[in-house]
């Protein structure tokens, strides 16, 4: 990755250069330390779609159809560059890459990350929405493998849980962008060096998620 250690204490420490958002350094952020690609996403005001389209059916939650990825790797002032054609679009992940999604209602999600980490089992990063929701990153392939894990591990449908698999072709919007007008992105745990390259296996979550989501629903 190309930063200068200038450029990483940047931005791990939050100050920013002139001009610089938020959303930029995220950007620069997930690009050169995660290595994750990012793509500008839509944003909504009033119920209206930022993509213009008067028929849309994710208005503030979809990419931008125009906006080319930043590609992981990207350096702070690459990243800086490319997103100043996007000025106040919204930072979304392409799923399926670097990692796949497991959602489950944010509570749950709360309950199952106390849990995990008092296992000790590997975790890597988690977002909750504004909608209530919790996204946990695994590794590549975990959603493809939702449905079969869970069956053998007793749970006959998924629905009934509350949990979802996103896997490629799926976007979710990154801290700290704005989601459907609803309200920002937020970590309930943040990325970290050991994790957020190398996300773990889903089947080392999905017990514990499965269980505590079951409980919260029952």
């Amino acid at each position: 990755m190309d930063f200068t250690i200038g450029g990483i204490r940047e931005i791990r420490s939050g100050v920013r250069r002139r001009g610089r958002s938020s959303e930029c350094t995220a950007v620069a952020e997930f690009t050169g330390l995660w290595g994750w690609d990012v793509v500008p996403g839509a944003r909504t005001a009033a119920g209206a779609c930022s993509c213009g389209r008067p028929d849309c059916r994710a208005p503030g939650a979809h990419p931008l159809e125009f906006a080319p990825p930043i590609p992981a790797g990207a350096t702070l002032d690459e990243a800086t560059r490319a997103w100043a054609e996007f000025p106040g679009a919204a930072v979304m992940l392409p799923v399926g890459r670097a990692f796949d999604v497991i959602e489950v209602a944010e509570p749950a999600g709360r309950h199952a990350l106390v849990r995990l980490e008092r296992m000790g089992l590997p975790v890597g990063p988690v977002t909750a929405t504004p909608d209530g929701r919790a996204h946990f990153f695994v590794a590549p392939g975990g959603a493809a493998e939702l449905a079969g894990l869970l069956y053998r591990m007793g749970w006959d449908d998924p629905a009934s849980l509350d949990l979802r698999g996103f896997g490629p072709g799926a976007y979710i919007t990154a801290p700290p962008s704005d989601r459907a007008g609803l309200g920002p992105v937020r970590w309930l745990r943040s990325p970290a060096l050991d994790t957020a390259s190398k996300p773990p296996q889903a089947r080392l979550l999905l017990g514990t998620l499965a269980y505590v989501a079951h409980r919260s629903r029952a």
